[in-house]
């Protein structure tokens, strides 16, 4: 019998080359990434004139920390960081609140017309938020909840795509511990509790550090619904201390940059490997 050569791309050799290849492009475009995040924190410490040198200094010489204190002290970060994190945090524990419910609702009981309304449900995320901006400023400010955290807090109740991530997670578990329980006199409530949201935990870890950043970085619904500067979040604190320095001292700037980041990188440094296995396992991340 004839043998039939093993085709080149086949060889142990070639698939060897072919994931060291993959492996160095990625890490290529992982640096690309990585680059700008590098060059904040090195400017972050340098003086006003290392940004006029010919050739540009890439390190600070001398590290300046001093810019850290002056711009924390510049404009009042702390309330700015204290209600940037409260505010995240109800956002977090009220989205996933309301979501994981609507999720169930969806995923578990029937009645008539529940794929039509979901389906318009999730065609609520193709419309951008500047359209609904005017609308809701004017429902605010007819409850007096214009100049108000409410404004931020309260509009992040309801999140399609927190509840089409959740919905995917609870239509992976076993409908037979719903069914069991349910023989044991459980109710929908109980069946929610005490099954549904312990089997789903992996999903509502990832999607509250998804809220929990989006609502950090809010800058557009803060900068439209809060006028008083105690009220004022951290990238709104940010913008005004790039408004008054960031055409006299880069450094200062992106020290107050960096200061706003941080919290933001520790977050998704924890949370990473959380939110990519679950997007895996929702069948977000594709094949």
């Amino acid at each position: 019998m004839a043998v039939i050569p093993a085709s080149p791309g086949s060889r142990p050799g070639a698939r060897r080359l072919g994931r060291i290849g993959l492996h160095a492009a990625l890490t290529a475009g992982g640096l690309l990434m990585l680059f700008p995040f590098v060059w904040m924190l090195l400017t972050s410490f340098k003086g006003a004139h290392q940004m006029i040198n010919t050739p540009l200094d890439w390190l600070p010489n001398p590290w300046r920390a001093q810019n850290y204190p002056d711009a924390f002290g510049a404009l009042p970060f702390a309330q700015a960081y204290w209600n940037s994190f409260y505010i995240a945090v109800l956002n977090v524990v009220l989205t996933l609140l309301t979501s994981a419910m609507a999720a169930y609702a969806f995923a578990r009981i029937r009645f008539r017309g529940s794929g039509l309304l979901f389906g318009l449900f999730l065609a609520t995320q193709m419309v951008p938020q500047q359209v609904t901006v005017v609308p809701l400023y004017l429902m605010l400010a007819e409850l007096g909840w214009v100049d108000s955290h409410l404004a931020l807090i309260v509009p992040g109740f309801v999140n399609p795509f927190a509840v089409f991530l959740l919905r995917q997670f609870i239509r992976a578990v076993p409908i037979e511990l719903e069914e069991a329980a349910r023989l044991d006199g459980a109710g929908r409530w109980t069946i929610f509790w005490r099954i549904v949201l312990p089997n789903v935990r992996p999903g509502l870890g990832a999607l509250g550090i998804i809220v929990f950043l989006a609502s950090w970085n809010s800058f557009f619904f803060p900068l439209i619904f809060l006028n008083s500067p105690e009220l004022a979040t951290v990238p709104l604190l940010v913008s005004q201390f790039a408004g008054q320095h960031g055409a006299t001292d880069y450094g200062l700037t992106l020290a107050a940059s960096a200061i706003s980041v941080i919290p933001m990188m520790i977050a998704f440094l924890i949370g990473q490997r959380r939110i990519l296995n679950s997007m895996a396992m929702s069948g977000l991340g594709g094949r």
